[in-house]
């Protein structure tokens, strides 16, 4: 019995696969507890529109984050610090700070994807990675001014 997959279900399939189940398996456990539904014309029809609007909205997805990567690529974002007598800091600069400078210029990114090569520790320009999706990822500059 052909029956299109609702949920994830292990050994057997991803949702919105179509597989080819035994009768009892099918009606008894997929079917019964919601897993699956039988491969009709209308439940193939759904399957194929969800699987083009998946790939719809994954294209994009991808050209929104291409954009957002050729934005960013080459910003260099300046941060003033507070520092001691001797110029050092107290404390580092984190990623946070960088987030809530990018925030400032009109970007929503979130302090995670944001990878400092370093810990900053003293004035300088460091480089820094801006992660946005597995595929894309920005070059950014970090410039430190002592105040």
């Amino acid at each position: 019995m052909k029956v299109v997959l609702i949920k994830d279900v292990k050994g057997s399939g991803k949702a919105g696969d179509i597989i080819e189940a035994k009768d009892g398996f099918a009606q008894n456990f997929l079917i019964k507890r919601g897993l699956a539904k039988p491969a009709d014309a209308q439940a193939l029809n759904e399957n194929k529109q969800q699987k083009e609007a998946q790939a719809f909205h994954r294209q994009e997805t991808l050209k929104a984050n291409k954009e957002l990567r050729e934005k960013l690529d080459g910003i260099k974002v300046s941060i003033k610090v507070k520092t001691g007598a001797n110029g050092k800091f107290f404390g580092s600069v984190t990623n946070k700070e960088v987030a809530d400078k990018l925030f400032e210029l009109g970007f929503e990114i979130d302090k995670k994807k944001i990878v400092l090569s370093s810990s900053i520790k003293s004035a300088g320009v460091y480089p820094a990675t801006v992660k946005i999706s597995p595929e894309e990822s920005a070059k950014i500059s970090v410039e430190i001014v002592a105040e």
